[in-house]
Parts: C-alpha cells; structure tokens; sequence
C-alpha cells in the first residue's frame, strides 16, 4: 500500500490527510506548528512537529521511504520551494508541490516537483462557473488546454440521443460518462437516449467546452 506524507497541515493539507486516511492509506503529516500537529494527530496515522526545510529532520522521520509527498506550505514560498527540492533529493518518489501561481508553479516544476497544484485558482475558476450555470456542476482543468465538466442534462437534450446530438462533430467534445438514476454508463454509444437529470460528463480543449457551456447550459 501507498504512504504518503502531507507536508503542512493548514485547511488544504489538512483536507488532503483526512481524505486519504478515509480511502485507507497511511498517512505522515508534518508541520513546524504545535497546534496544527495536534489537530491532526487523532485523524492520521502519524503527525510530526519538525521544519520540512531541514534535511536532517526529514531524513530521521525516513521521508526517503515514503512513495508520495504533497508540500501543502501555503504561507511560505521559500519554505514551499526548498521543502519540494529536499523531497526530491531525498530520493521521494513522487512530489506533489501546491504553488500560490503560474510562476511559482514553473518554479517548482524546473526543481523537480512531478505534479503542481493551484487550489486557490482551480476552486476560483469551477465557483465562478458554477455561478454562470446552475447546468454546469463541475469543471476539472486536465492539462492547459483540456477540460472535464460534468452537466445536469435539461431542456433540448432530454430525449435525443449522442447520436442525434453528435457533439464531437458539432463542437469537438466526447461524452466519456453519463450518470444515472441507474448507476454510471462509462463511455455511452451513440445509441444512448439522454434523460431528464442524467449528468453528463464531457471532455474537450477549453475552448470548444465554453461553446457548448453557451448552447447546453444556458
């Protein structure tokens, strides 16, 4: 199994911990504040008080045997920064780095981080969104060009089938899922009849997303 270790345990961190401790996995956390260590101990498998920019630190608690590292610092760049590089040198495998911008992401990217996150930006851009349509339930940012949404089925696409619809020649998107009363239909055919309040779950470049966001959800 897994072990993954959560570098700062603030609301983002703490939120990571808990749900990996929920799906079973064993779960280091570790922060230079007292107070955030023990608010955490109850919910993980360990919680440390140490400073993940020293070497020495993280080399006694065996970070090197820990498959994947999510450096949650959200109040300290360097902190952030110099806690990635560590990990990385220390042999972790796989680094998960949360960065304030693009600029820091770029950052910690040429240092190593194997995946960067930008929670502040990603929960900004699905609440403005959602706030645009009430259709639109979610929008996950796959890469810079891709996206998944995933679309409560109303009005003039009750009834018609993919098919009908044909949203990849129209727009250039895939239906890769459609929720139902009846459970999950991964990879529907074109002979499936969408019903009132199926979610929809589609992918595409962003740009061609937003043009069926105009047309289905408005």
């Amino acid at each position: 199994m897994k072990q993954f270790a959560v570098i700062g345990v603030g609301r983002f961190g703490t939120s990571v911990a808990k749900t990996l401790i929920d799906k079973g996995y064993d779960v280091l956390a570790i922060d230079c504040d007292e107070e955030k260590v023990q608010n955490i101990s109850s919910y993980v498998t360990h919680a440390v008080q140490a400073d993940a920019t020293d070497e020495r630190a993280l080399k006694s608690l065996g970070i090197s045997e820990i498959d994947t590292a999510i450096v949650s610092i959200g109040d300290n760049l360097n902190a952030n920064i110099l806690a990635t590089l560590i990990l990385k040198e220390l042999g972790v495998e796989y680094v998960v780095a949360k960065a304030q911008d693009n600029l820091h992401g770029v950052l910690l990217t040429k240092i190593g981080a194997d995946k960067v996150v930008y929670p502040e930006r990603d929960m900004g851009q699905r609440l403005a969104n959602n706030l645009i349509s009430a259709n639109l339930l979610d929008y996950i940012e796959l890469s810079p060009y891709y996206r998944v949404a995933e679309i409560l089925a109303t009005g003039d696409l009750v009834g018609h089938s993919l098919k009908e619809l044909d949203l990849r020649r129209r727009y250039g998107v895939n239906v890769i899922a459609a929720k139902t009363e009846d459970g999950l239909n991964v990879s529907p055919g074109p002979d499936y009849v969408i019903s009132q309040d199926d979610l929809l779950v589609i992918m595409g470049e962003k740009d061609k997303l937003e043009k069926v966001f105009e047309v289905m959800c408005n």
